[in-house]
């Protein structure tokens, strides 16, 4: 989803990030799913944090996308590039937070964004026979929290599936 903004050449071109996160925004708009983030029509809220997973080809996630950011005010951009990091001479997972107008690279993961009451970090799961990795969100103690898949998972472990309908007089 593109974010338009009046940071760039022109509003009609949108900046458009891998993922992104708005606090005190709706996510539906008039009821129906957004086809893009208009900063000035949401009270000039600026997203709160920005994602780029960098690809096989470069889309200047580590400089034209990183100052358009910084301009709009994101406090947090996360850049995830676990392929082709050591081309850049990066980290697989960074995470910056807008101090004073200027981008300071962070450590720690999960990374804890008290602003957000989340953390973001990385983690390995399986898929099919496949071991991959992917991210996932943690609570301030580091904990991840389970996917749905996972929470699903727990529940039939737990209490077996799923009604299909529920019990009589419900």
């Amino acid at each position: 989803m593109g974010i338009y903004h009046t940071t760039g050449m022109t509003p009609l071109v949108p900046i458009v990030p891998d993922g992104f996160l708005s606090l005190g925004v709706e996510r539906r708009k008039g009821g129906e799913s957004r086809k893009s983030y208009v900063v000035r029509e949401e009270a000039d809220i600026v997203p709160t944090m920005v994602l780029e997973v960098v690809s096989l080809t470069p889309g200047g996630e580590y400089d034209t996308k990183m100052t358009i950011y910084a301009k709009l005010g994101v406090r947090y951009y996360v850049i995830y590039n676990p392929q082709y990091w050591q081309c850049d001479q990066h980290q697989p997972f960074e995470v910056y937070r807008l101090e004073n107008g200027v981008y300071q690279l962070q450590i720690g993961e999960p990374y804890w964004m008290p602003e957000v009451g989340l953390g973001i970090g990385r983690s390995r799961y399986t898929s099919g026979a496949v071991e991959r990795e992917g991210l996932y969100w943690y609570n301030e103690q580091g904990k991840r929290y389970l996917t749905p898949e996972e929470q699903l998972t727990r529940y039939r472990q737990r209490f077996g599936d799923l009604p299909e309908e529920p019990p009589e007089g419900y």
